[in-house]
């Protein structure tokens, strides 16, 4: 083991609010200090002041954890605001439909901004504080476009958060060539511009996208997304417990209770040790 202190890296698990069967999960292993940061929707059926206070109180129980904002723009929730659009019926996109309206600029960057802006606003209605930082719901923020939107609303509102790209943000030479994990670091690289220039913070490093539906052994993907991380890296996780709710809404359902049960386990702090990384507090400079 090396002799240099513990790199301090971001684990946040994605998605606190989509359903009780998830907030648990992320609530346990929070409370078993096995997360550090943790991002909550604001327009899914399970968030409320309920559970927004039993974040609060797991989160006491372990002070190294950030909560976040989970800005949600894809199907199949509804937006907050009136007059979004385009919409599905009275959905918002899928996000494959909201990634090309992106690319093909026939998305209207205003109409973003103020959806971000009241999604901000309930979370500090709801947690009476801004968040630690904004992330996106199936990364929407890095979609063309909506990265426009959702930068100016974060600087408007709450300049003090960090933001979270999704790139490895390294040398070409150095990528790795897996197709989500490449359009990823393409989407991001105008998202690290335009956060830039406006000043906010973000994670120089990600980690944690695979395929979903192929249903991975998560153990050995979580040492990959470990081995070699830098300072303030972040990996990003979906731990939970299906439940009715969680199969109604999302496609990603047992998976989730694998990456849980691997967090849960000892295998887990073996791994951070064994790469000589962290969960202590830290924040992306």
């Amino acid at each position: 083991m090396s002799d240099a202190a513990p790199r301090r890296i971001w684990l946040c698990a994605d998605d606190y609010g989509l359903s009780d069967g998830v907030n648990r999960a992320i609530r346990d292993l929070i409370e078993r200090g096995r997360l550090n940061a943790t991002s909550v929707m604001m327009v899914t059926p399970a968030i409320g002041r309920d559970a927004a206070a039993a974040l609060v109180a797991s989160v006491a129980k372990s002070p190294r954890c950030a909560i976040g904002l989970h800005v949600t723009l894809t199907a199949p929730f509804r937006p907050l605001t009136l007059h979004f659009r385009p919409l599905d019926g009275d959905m918002f996109l899928p996000f494959p439909k909201l990634l090309r309206a992106g690319m093909l600029r026939r998305l209207d960057a205003e109409l973003v901004h103020a959806e971000v802006l009241a999604q901000l606003d309930a979370f500090r209605e709801l947690f009476r504080r801004a968040p630690d930082y904004v992330d996106g719901h199936q990364h929407a923020q890095l979609f063309p476009q909506v990265r426009d939107g959702f930068l100016r609303a974060v600087k408007e509102r709450t300049p003090d958060a960090w933001v979270r790209q999704g790139g490895l943000n390294l040398p070409f030479t150095q990528r790795v060539t897996g197709f989500k994990t490449l359009v990823l670091d393409v989407l991001s690289t105008q998202f690290r511009n335009k956060a830039r220039k406006l000043g906010l913070r973000f994670n120089p490093t990600f980690a944690g996208a695979y395929d979903f539906t192929k249903e991975p052994d998560f153990g050995p993907l979580m040492r990959g997304f470990l081995k070699d991380l830098p300072e303030d890296g972040l990996v990003m996780c979906h731990p939970g417990f299906v439940d009715e709710v969680l199969k109604n809404l999302d496609i990603l359902t047992t998976q989730r209770e694998k990456e849980y049960a691997y967090l849960a386990s000892d295998d887990f702090p073996a791994q951070l040790a064994l790469n000589n990384v962290t969960l202590g507090l830290n924040s992306p400079r």
